[in-house]
């Protein structure tokens, strides 16, 4: 009973993470940056379960709040969180995990810490159960996208969860009423470790995120991706955690070192590199960055008196990481530098581990294995600090918001010098600086591409034309006198850049508006509110 519940609910601590996700993923444009801002959220809830099961004290109180959570089934977002303009997504993101599923995600994190304390009283080890947890974490995550995702309404599987949550209650209430009415006290001393514990924490964490940030947002816009980095973080604590069997510190070291480097390189690449082969490279750093951290946290755990002290500092430590990275690294970094940095940190911080033990002192004893080992750990941290400093494309302007990162450069083409914007690695569009080509439609808008074909050939006057993104506004070049052309489009810094570093909009013969908003979320606020638009054609 008590491995069912330990594994039921980790398992629906992190199906809830990637469903809801994806519930409200077109609610914001379907940006990757959704997941992040969920990840935070869970981040901070999951450190509030664990601070809950630090301290607490009655059994059958956290029975009460148990049933009493049952009040936020099913736990569907309200259809009112739908964005109706262009407002910051991040804080709307966060207000509405919080009325829909904070009380239960809560309760649901706090059962692994009380029930392996519990368990430890009666001769189980912690740790094995800690490492159940990750597996039903994995299971939970992994299966989503496979099982559920592809075969159920969203619909069906909110009521799938909740119907599962009410099992979950059901047998943690028996399993607690059954170890009577309070826990026994905790000791509140906090281990002079942890700070150590933090550190190892908040840098699996910062690159989780920034793998997560590389590889859905710059290399391949496909929020899906997101559950590979997430499945690999979970597998290394798995790993770790499960016995001593699979954390071989020295080998560890030397990959961890040695890919560290390399998915550096692969990010300061200004070279086409094969989307899965960057993909690739970045997932195996990240297993070999997540096992030195979460390894060195295994070797440096306390006694089990100590043991929801530690769980409070490795939450702290994951929600330390997940606001630097979704908060404070878009406003320090023009580019995704937290990914490099946390490649550094993590080789530095199992490199101290390591001075630490001696073995830095004991250098001319050692064996080549230790040897190549430290040497692999300080390449990774050499590496990845000269990986920050390196420049991407010289631009004339870069942005990062919530979207990503969007850039203008000058190139020079065959026909010509010409303007470029790009998101990520996709080009936005393409504009000459010549006078007289600076009106061409080009890129995947120019006269054989299907939009190009379809508005050079439609021979009407007073078009009505609904745009879906806006780029560089590219298609306001197939513009004539008495059309009307709507744009609308998500994030109002590309608008910014269309207007400030093209003329397509400028130069336009039709007549040009422009609604910043999700353009799903926004036309269906339009219908609402009576405004039939009676587009002739609409061009996503």
């Amino acid at each position: 009973m008590t491995r069912l519940t330990i594994f039921l609910s980790a398992f629906l601590l992190f199906q809830v993470q990637p469903m809801l996700a994806r519930y409200i993923l077109p609610w914001f444009g379907g940006s990757p940056a959704v997941w992040t801002t969920c990840l935070l959220f869970f981040q901070a809830v999951l450190l509030a379960g664990y601070c809950y099961a630090h301290w607490f004290r009655s059994v059958k109180i956290h029975i009460v709040l148990l049933v009493a959570s049952l009040a936020f089934l099913p736990i569907a977002p309200a259809a009112h969180w739908k964005p109706d303009g262009s407002q910051e997504p991040f804080l709307r993101i966060l207000a509405l995990l919080a009325v829909t599923v904070a009380g239960p995600y809560f309760l649901l994190s706090t059962t692994a810490p009380l029930v392996q304390r519990w368990s430890a009283k009666d001769g189980i080890s912690p740790w094995k159960l800690y490492a159940l947890s990750n597996a039903g974490s994995f299971l939970g995550m992994l299966s989503y996208p496979f099982l559920l995702e592809p075969y159920l309404r969203l619909s069906q599987q909110i009521w799938l969860w909740s119907a599962l949550y009410v099992v979950y209650v059901g047998l943690y209430s028996w399993l607690g009423w059954n170890r009577g009415s309070a826990s026994s006290p905790v000791s509140v001393r906090v281990p002079s470790r942890w700070w150590y514990w933090i550190a190892l924490a908040a840098t699996g964490t910062t690159l989780l995120m920034a793998v997560t940030n590389q590889i859905t947002q710059d290399i391949a816009v496909s929020p899906f991706l997101w559950v590979l980095p997430l499945s690999v973080y979970l597998l290394s604590f798995i790993l770790t955690f499960e016995s001593d069997r699979w954390y071989r510190r020295t080998s560890v070291a030397l990959l961890g070192g040695i890919l560290a480097a390399l998915a550096c390189g692969v990010y300061a690449a200004d070279v086409g590199i094969a989307l899965w082969t960057q993909v690739g490279a970045y997932l195996l750093a990240l297993l070999a960055a997540c096992l030195l951290c979460h390894g060195e946290l295994y070797r440096s755990r306390p006694t089990e008196e100590n043991l929801t002290a530690f769980y409070v500092c490795v939450t702290a430590g994951g929600l330390i990481g997940g606001a630097f990275t979704a908060i404070l690294a878009p406003r320090l970094f023009q580019e995704f530098h937290e990914l490099p940095l946390g490649f550094a940190l993590a080789c530095a911080l199992a490199l101290y581990a390591w001075i630490k033990d001696g073995s830095l002192a004991r250098w001319t004893t050692l064996g080549l294995g230790p040897r190549f080992a430290l040497m692999s750990l300080t390449l990774g941290v050499a590496v990845a600090l000269s990986t920050i400093g390196s420049a991407h494309e010289r631009a004339l302007t870069v942005v990062r918001d919530f979207y990503g990162i969007s850039r203008v450069v000058e190139r020079k083409l065959p026909a010509g010098e010409a303007r470029q914007f790009t998101h990520g690695r996709i080009n936005h569009g393409t504009q000459f600086l010549d006078a007289q080509k600076r009106t061409w439609p080009t890129t995947y808008f120019g006269p054989a591409s299907g939009a190009g074909l379809v508005l050079a050939d439609w021979d009407r006057s007073g078009r009505r034309v609904g745009l879906i993104g806006m780029g560089a506004a590219t298609l306001s070049a197939w513009g004539r006198p008495g059309d009307d052309f709507t744009f609308y489009e998500l994030n109002p810094n590309v608008h910014a850049i269309a207007n400030r570093w093209f003329t397509y909009l400028k130069d336009s013969k039709a007549a040009i508006h422009t609604v910043l908003g999700d353009a799903r979320v926004q036309m269906e606020h339009e219908l609402a509110g009576g405004k039939h638009q009676d587009y002739d054609a609409i061009v996503v």
